[in-house]
């Protein structure tokens, strides 16, 4: 018996995934906002949609789309102001249900999971009966809908849920993986953005056949290293596990400017704030960061992404602050003067922070050494003062001087974030 089919007897995948989920939440506690084009996201003229309804899909308009643009494909669409307390809201009532049959569940945003049913059958029923009851459970429960991928692993799970929108159902077997996968196109493959499905159709590579046949020669010059797990991917090979009670991957928080920003002094103010931001709910967590990332997009909608890793991990907003500066100098030594009207900071390899307790009173020499920071007043000290000041009298009683007289920016709903 081959692996894969080995997998196929063992496995029982779900992905659920809400369908247009904020919008659905909307149209769902505002009766007289169903049946019409609705947009979740930023009204002014830089924000971005957060969220489409299916109604205003059908104009092109998608997620992460400028909200000028998804207002000149569907004029009579309507903006609505994301409310991420009632998501977040739904979301653990979704999550409810999910535990009601498996504690393997793998959460990768509010409104999406794979679930390891496997160990449930016996007690629930075949995967598409365990799917169709999560799916009524769901909707009597929140009113809304979700689609449903079933299969024996998560690669085809996902692809399967998202074969039938909305409030799909989709039971990928093992004999039918070749059968469903090779006439779709390239782009339905999880990790293939635009850029690399292009590159893909220039080589006349257009369908999961087409990949999943090509030679490992072809592929190489694109995905490198990972040719032969791309290879797998095409013939529907995932032998990934859930993994339920993920740790927290990357805590981050961008802004979209009301205007382009050209000047490096002003940037470096809101990196001063963005830090202060994630650094808070770090600290929250009870989390350390190895890894500082910062995300810049020019006013061409270019994306750029830098990234330092460093030890021992740090909590320390001027550790943090410091290496976001470096790295964004750096670059903006090879773009002077870009005008930049996103900003992000990202911090990743998480880990508790209790596990460095014991290296705690020499770490901060260290991690200034580490990043060239200055000597400054004990971060130990001072950042959690800042912290309690902050959650007694909000988050803007207290601010370093840095982050003052920062550019207007978006209420967008991009803001702090968990992964």
């Amino acid at each position: 018996m081959s692996k894969q089919s080995h997998d196929a007897v063992r496995r029982a995948i779900l992905h659920v995934d809400m369908d247009a989920f904020y919008a659905s939440v909307e149209q769902h506690d505002r009766p007289e906002l169903r049946g019409l084009p609705i947009i979740v996201g930023g009204g002014s003229a830089r924000g971005v949609v957060a969220a489409a309804s299916y109604e205003v899909r059908r104009f092109g308009v998608h997620s992460a789309m400028p909200t000028r643009i998804a207002l000149e494909r569907c004029p009579d669409a309507i903006l609505v102001t994301p409310r991420m307390s009632r998501y977040k809201e739904v979301s653990r009532l979704v999550f409810a249900v999910f535990e009601e049959f498996t504690p393997q569940i793998e959460g990768l945003s509010l409104d999406e999971a794979f679930l390891d049913i496997t160990a449930s059958l016996g007690l629930f029923g075949t995967a598409e009966c365990i799917a169709q009851e999560i799916k009524t459970r769901i909707t009597e429960r929140t009113g809304l809908s979700a689609s449903v991928g079933v299969s024996h692993n998560k690669l085809l799970a996902k692809i399967a849920s998202d074969l039938n929108k909305p409030n799909g159902l989709c039971v990928i077997s093992p004999e039918q993986v070749q059968h469903i996968l090779d006439p779709l196109p390239i782009r339905r493959l999880p990790g293939i953005g635009p850029k690399t499905a292009a590159r893909l159709e220039e080589l006349s590579l257009h369908t999961f056949c087409d990949v999943r046949t090509a030679t490992e020669n072809t592929l190489r010059p694109i995905f490198g290293r990972y040719t032969k797990q791309v290879l797998e991917r095409a013939s529907g090979i995932d032998q990934r596990a859930v993994i339920a009670d993920v740790a927290e991957k990357q805590i981050s928080a961008e802004e979209t400017f009301a205007q382009d920003i050209g000047l490096l002094d002003a940037l470096h103010g809101e990196l001063a704030g963005l830090s202060d931001r994630v650094c808070q709910l770090l600290r929250k967590r009870s989390l350390l960061t190895g890894t500082v990332s910062i995300k810049v997009r020019t006013h061409d909608f270019d994306t750029i992404t830098r990234s330092l890793t460093f030890k021992p991990a740090s909590d320390s907003t001027g550790t943090i602050l410091t290496v976001a500066k470096d790295l964004l100098d750096r670059w903006w030594l090879t773009k002077p003067g870009a005008r930049i009207r996103l900003l992000g900071v990202s911090l990743s390899t998480l880990v508790a922070a209790d596990q460095l307790e014991l290296f705690k009173g020499d770490a901060n020499a260290i991690r200034r050494s580490a990043v060239g920071e200055p000597a400054r007043h004990d971060s130990m000290t001072l950042d959690p003062t800042l912290d309690r000041i902050r959650q007694k009298y909000g988050a803007d009683s207290v601010k370093r001087a840095s982050s003052l007289g920062k550019a207007v920016k978006e209420d967008g709903f991009k803001d702090v974030r968990r992964r």
